[in-house]
């Protein structure tokens, strides 16, 4: 018997992983969902951190980066689609009165909960020279899920799911992202089991 639900939209949420899931790029992680829909939903892993800096992703691309808060922080690797490309995931731009309410860059996506992710450069240009979002955190892929999966998943007790805290994403020292986010849910990371929760 099948009882059909609304569906659950986890836009602004954290996906937390559990024990059990033991795919490489997910163990551990804790993914922030830019977007949720029937279609499917993508995200961005903010607690896996490669061995490049901000310094070295902009030296990359032929850019400077003025920002002394910014040089030595992490690129994070955001999830296993499209690695070679950089999802900026950051503050919205405070805009003058006289400017529209549109974003302040080209491929934006604004995410209901106060974010914008953004994959073209002049965010880059932007922050290189001094100026652009105050809080920022970059990364190289992101992470899918296509029609139906992730709710399969979340059935499977793949994932536990909090409401994000961006204090998280942006305040919080990179190894403690994940107990952070499991203390959202009043947890701790000895209390889950590695089977998944079936009675």
């Amino acid at each position: 018997m099948s009882i059909d639900s609304a569906p659950i939209n986890l836009t602004h949420h954290f996906l937390i992983a559990m024990p059990g899931l033991e795919d490489a790029s997910f163990a551990r992680s804790v993914v922030y969902l830019c977007e949720h829909s029937e279609r499917g939903a993508l995200g961005l892993i903010i607690n896996k951190p490669t061995d490049i800096t901000l310094k070295g992703l902009f030296d990359k691309v032929d850019l400077s980066l003025r920002r002394e808060d910014l040089r030595a922080a992490p690129v994070f690797s955001g999830g296993p689609v499209q690695t070679e490309r950089g999802f900026v995931l950051h503050e919205p731009m405070l805009m003058d009165s006289a400017e529209t309410e549109e974003s302040a860059y080209a491929s934006t996506m604004t995410i209901p909960g106060g974010l914008e992710m953004t994959t073209s450069k002049d965010v880059l240009e932007a922050l290189s020279t001094g100026a652009g979002p105050r809080r920022v955190l970059i990364t190289l892929g992101y992470s899918s899920w296509g029609e139906g999966q992730l709710e399969s998943e979340l059935a499977e007790n793949a994932w536990l799911t909090v409401a994000a805290d961006l204090s998280v994403i942006f305040d919080t020292p990179v190894t403690e992202r994940y107990d952070r986010a499991l203390a959202l849910l009043g947890l701790q990371a000895w209390m889950l089991s590695p089977e998944a929760g079936h009675a």
